[in-house]
């Protein structure tokens, strides 16, 4: 039977100490070359957006079990850590303005590594529809406050971006990868690490089909007809079924920017993927279609928080529970490998085994 659980990655604020990200950063490096060396740069991003390895990569090299700086002070790690003309591994983005800036980023690192005009194209594309879909497409109350682009030099790429609730103090971290995504708009993590929020606005689930649809239709209409459409629902006399039905409803507020639809209309978005990359199509539009959608159309959107992942948690100090024992086995023997192998000092190794150690005897039997 599958191990289940519930987990908080709360919002710890500050920086790591500079004494302890230096050996952090020699610590990351060693771990990381080995992992190069021995698995491969496929090999390598793969573990980096498993979550069970990603958490146990964090733990090993100083961090609490469940803090929300695991994945931005990590990621920080790892990109000051990793030459990319040497790895061919490259780590663009990071925490806050780092964020901001990656598609200059990625325009200077692609280029470096040699890729094509094409290719770089379509990472940067990658990164902006992994932080659209997380921002709009899925709305649970989470803000993205870190975006982290890993990309290698034949194009294949990983996405690990955090966002947070501030109300709650908590984060929601998100893995991707593009060796397990077929669609940006369907189901296309390869995990949600945090908490289940009950209802929660899912346009990427695969019972949102029909929303979706519905969506871009109502998008490919003109403007006057959309917003005759807005006017109606917002009409303080109009009922909704759900108010006597007891079902879930999308709810205000709400708004559309007309700026964006104006735009969708001019293009004719060809499916749902193109609609929800056009600038300005935001949480509040992709909502307002949705609400469009169920009430004229019938057409309901899913309300499945799609968090896969979780971690026990306590305090600060939280001991780890995970829910698949045999991933989080085989993540700690991969890293007890590459630390052994790894040119370290004796305290520096002897260091990570200790925590890597506890890391494995604090799992329940």
């Amino acid at each position: 039977m599958p191990r289940t659980g519930t987990a908080q990655l709360p919002l710890h604020g500050g920086y790591a100490p500079p004494w302890l990200v230096k050996r952090m950063r020699s610590l990351a490096r060693e771990i990381s070359l080995i992992m190069l060396d021995e698995f491969g740069k496929d090999e390598f991003l793969r573990r980096l957006s498993d979550p069970f390895w990603f958490q146990s990569l964090g733990c090993v090299l100083g961090f609490d079990w469940h803090s929300s700086g695991v994945t931005t002070v990590t990621t920080a790690v790892l990109k000051s850590a990793l030459d990319p003309e040497e790895t061919g591994i490259a780590i663009c983005g990071g925490k806050g303005r780092f964020s901001r800036g990656i598609i200059d980023e990625i325009n200077r690192v692609g280029d470096n590594l040699g890729l094509s005009t094409a290719k770089i194209d379509d990472l940067k594309y990658a990164s902006k529809m992994g932080a659209k879909v997380d921002t709009a497409a899925i709305q649970a109350g989470y803000a993205l406050y870190h975006h982290c682009f890993i990309f290698t030099e034949d194009g294949k790429w990983i996405i690990v971006q955090q966002g947070l609730n501030a109300e709650k103090r908590t984060a929601r971290r998100f893995h991707w990868a593009s060796e397990s995504i077929s669609s940006f708009v369907v189901e296309p993590h390869k995990a949600i690490v945090g908490v289940d929020e009950g209802a929660v606005l899912n346009m990427t689930a695969r019972e949102s089909e029909g929303c979706r649809a519905a969506s871009l239709d109502i998008a490919r209409e003109s403007l006057a007809k959309l917003r005759n459409i807005v006017v109606t629902l917002r009409d303080p006399m109009q009922q909704t079924l759900g108010k006597w039905t007891g079902e879930k409803v999308l709810v205000m507020p709400w708004n559309i920017n007309w700026k964006a639809m104006a735009l969708a209309y001019d293009s004719q978005p060809k499916n749902y993927e193109e609609l929800l990359g056009i600038d300005g199509v935001g949480p509040s539009t992709v909502k307002g279609l949705a609400l469009i959608s169920e009430l004229i159309y019938g057409e309901a959107p899913s309300w499945r928080d799609p968090v896969k992942y979780s971690f026990a948690f306590g305090g600060k100090d939280g001991v780890p529970f995970p829910v698949r024992r045999k991933e989080m086995d085989e993540a700690i023997e991969i890293l007890r490998l590459a630390i052994e192998s790894a040119k370290l000092g004796d305290r520096e190794r002897q260091g990570a085994l200790r925590r890597l150690s506890g890391l494995e005897n604090k799992q329940s039997p």
